[in-house]
């Protein structure tokens, strides 16, 4: 576990016994995308999962993890949670919902527990990277773990 500093959702984690590893990377302020953090950690971006906070009508805020080459599919989404219809919250209140900033949301560890669907491709790795919970910090968890941490579903949720 070395020297790197726990966050919220690390110290969530541990309350509920679930493993996971924490690796750190350089932090590009220009390109928080899923898509450099794979580059920056050398991994496949198709392992590292971004999270997505959504509002759906009439159910409200969820959040998605998708891989973070893929787009999230907005209709799939909604029928996951049973909404008429879903859509992206604004950056302004990304921070106000969870408690995280752009670049470091966690489904893990959020000021109020949302509804939380993890895309099926998931399943797919023994392991998969998704945000501890600050920019530069990844954990490296099973999807599996990752689902029980948080109360998540899994579904095939991405743009075809």
């Amino acid at each position: 576990m070395s020297s790197l500093k726990k966050t919220n959702a690390a110290r969530t984690l541990d309350k509920l016994g679930i493993p996971y590893v924490l690796n750190s990377y350089p932090v590009d302020p220009d390109d928080l995308s899923a898509t450099h953090v794979a580059e920056a950690l050398n991994v496949d971006p198709a392992r590292v999962f971004k999270t997505l906070v959504t509002r759906g009508h009439p159910n409200g805020i969820a959040m998605a993890c998708i891989p973070g080459d893929a787009g999230l599919d907005l209709k799939k989404l909604a029928a996951v949670f049973g909404d008429k219809s879903v859509e992206m919250v604004p950056l302004k209140d990304v921070l106000p919902l969870t408690g995280y900033i752009r670049g470091g949301c966690s489904p893990v560890g959020t000021k109020k527990k949302y509804p939380v669907c993890i895309d099926a491709s998931a399943k797919n790795f023994e392991t998969i990277y998704v945000s501890a919970g600050q920019r530069g910090l990844q954990f490296v968890i099973a999807p599996g773990d990752l689902a029980r941490a948080v109360g998540a579903v899994f579904a095939d949720i991405v743009m075809e």
